[in-house]
């Protein structure tokens, strides 16, 4: 007889009403487990056709801080050739399933937003921002470039000088910073991002949703290159730094809650 096994703790939830289907993400970091769930929501909502519309949002006072850096840690530990494994096997598919969503994305965000938590609302057509929100892109913090398209998504909504502030000094920003420098569409009080989003994605799906799906495609095959080779050339890259002793070093440091030093090897 089999042993019974108890069902995945749900850390993505989604709902459906009145035609916009929307997915929460209850975790502030990107476990695998996270990015597994998120996945398939977004997926059966991409098959749903009662859902016209979609809203992505974070809980509490996290949109998205990124991936799970102990769970990455602990691949490192495991084979630093194969911790980058997880853009080909979730990143990716993610990100590709936000950008060709059939329907209108869009991401309420509600706090922090880091890493590839940017990539994923960068991801999404539209984006509603609380005004407190935070952003980070803080991968050259531990030794590393950009990855889940957001090589070409930053540079596409913010121009090439402004994306290689972000990258580069890796600063932290504000909302209205990113407001001004057209990464997030407005800005709304923080109690009142969802049902902004919410009613925006009302709207979406009471309009067109074949011409929507049609303009999303023009606007990603307007970019150059091609969404999956960015995806591609973006996982050689951190496979390669993944394997240094910067990288493997900085993620130690950040989750003993030192400086990193780097010595470029």
């Amino acid at each position: 007889m089999g042993i019974d096994q108890a069902p995945a703790e749900e850390i993505v939830t989604v709902a459906v009403e009145g035609g916009v289907g929307t997915v929460t993400l209850r975790t502030p970091a990107l476990s695998r487990l996270a990015k597994e769930q998120l996945l398939a929501g977004l997926q059966g909502l991409s098959a749903d056709a009662a859902v016209r519309a979609v809203v992505l949002t974070g809980s509490g006072r996290v949109f998205c801080a990124g991936q799970d850096l102990g769970e990455h840690a602990a691949a490192l530990e495991a084979d630093p050739a194969t911790a980058f494994d997880t853009l080909r096997e979730h990143y990716h598919p993610i990100v590709l399933a936000l950008a060709a969503m059939p329907k209108p994305v869009v991401a309420a965000i509600n706090g922090t937003c880091a890493g590839a938590g940017i990539s994923l609302a960068l991801a999404c057509d539209l984006r509603v921002c609380s005004a407190a929100a935070k952003f980070a892109t803080a991968f050259t913090g531990i030794g590393l470039t950009f990855d889940s398209g957001l090589s070409a998504t930053l540079t596409r909504a913010v121009g090439s000088a402004q994306a290689s502030e972000l990258i580069l000094l890796a600063e932290p920003f504000t909302a209205q910073q990113a407001l001004d420098w057209g990464l997030v569409g407005r800005l709304v009080d923080p109690g009142a991002v969802l049902s902004e989003a919410t009613a925006l994605a009302a709207r979406l799906a009471a309009g067109p949703t074949l011409a929507y799906a049609a303009a999303k495609a023009a606007i990603w095959d307007a970019a150059r290159p091609a969404l999956p080779d960015v995806l591609a050339d973006e996982q050689a890259a951190q496979s390669r730094l993944g394997r240094s002793a910067d990288h493997q070093g900085a993620v130690r440091d950040f989750l003993a809650k030192r400086s990193p030093v780097f010595h470029g090897r």
